[in-house]
């Protein structure tokens, strides 16, 4: 399934892609993508729906954020072998993990906003791992069982409040619209993979990223068992995994987000997204 929320920020309606690409509305069904929603009991019934009985959303509404109720934005640093050689750093022997605020979140074509002050705002195509139940203690073999489903996302960051400000990375990820999500939640049995997905993000029609999930260091199933030992997840929370290379920070030199540009990123099987970039008034 694709799952999905549209309409005006802050009045998201949740939603579920039919097979000829036409939003249909659940609003009927569950009252949002969230809590217990997303558990696998419920996706299940979600599954069974004749979507020929759902109303069809006309017109082109914005998408929000696939999900709501996140209580967890969870970001894992220099989690490509590639990205972490570009980025002058080694291969971290745990995964680092850091948070971005949830009120980054947006939805996937929604801009981003340079922040007063950045002169460094970046890019980094992600995949999200959103979960589905709480997850404590699970173990690697387990933990896919814990997982609702994946996501694009666009981890901005902000080069200098992050590495440059006593090195808070959580400052730097966490501005306004830092975190498009989206345009749907893919559940896991639509996935083959999820360790075998292309990725790629461009700036202006220009191909900044083109990586794969194959680079990733520490995959998806390590992670959700990982980041279980030190806190529980719960349904909703949003695991983004790391960036391949090709991040603005790495090339020589350095090239970042300015006001008109315009980014497009996506990930097999996971849709697209396409933002306008604009400056914080």
């Amino acid at each position: 399934m694709k799952l999905l929320r549209f309409g005006e920020r802050g009045a998201e309606k949740p939603g579920m892609l039919d097979n000829d690409g036409a939003i249909r509305d659940l609003s009927g069904v569950i009252p949002d993508l969230a809590g217990d929603a997303l558990a696998p009991a419920s996706l299940s019934r979600l599954a069974m729906l004749d979507l020929e009985e759902l109303p069809v959303v006309e017109g082109d509404p914005r998408l929000g954020a696939p999900i709501a109720g996140t209580g967890k934005f969870i970001c894992i640093g220099l989690n490509y072998a590639d990205h972490a050689a570009e980025s002058g750093m080694d291969v971290p022997p745990e995964p680092v993990i850091f948070m971005k605020a949830t009120s980054a979140m947006c939805g996937p074509n929604d801009p981003i906003i340079i922040p007063r002050g950045s002169e460094k705002t970046d890019w980094e195509v992600e995949l999200a791992v959103i979960i589905g139940k709480p997850a404590k203690y699970v173990t690697e073999d387990d933990a896919m069982d814990y997982v609702a489903g994946f996501a694009v996302t666009n981890d901005v960051s902000e080069r200098s409040f992050q590495a440059e400000r006593a090195g808070q990375w959580t400052k730097g990820k966490s501005c306004d619209n830092f975190g498009q999500i989206g345009p749907w939640l893919v559940t896991p049995d639509e996935i083959d993979d999820p360790q075998d997905l292309g990725m790629w993000l461009k700036v202006n029609d220009e191909t900044m990223q083109n990586g794969s999930s194959r680079t990733m260091v520490y995959g998806v199933s390590f992670l959700v068992h990982y980041l279980s030992q030190f806190m529980t997840l719960h349904p909703g929370d949003v695991i983004s995994t790391g960036t391949p290379p090709g991040v603005g920070l790495g090339m020589k030199p350095p090239r970042y987000l300015k006001a008109g540009d315009t980014v497009e990123l996506g990930i097999d099987g996971l849709g697209r997204q396409r933002q306008d970039v604009v400056a914080d008034t």
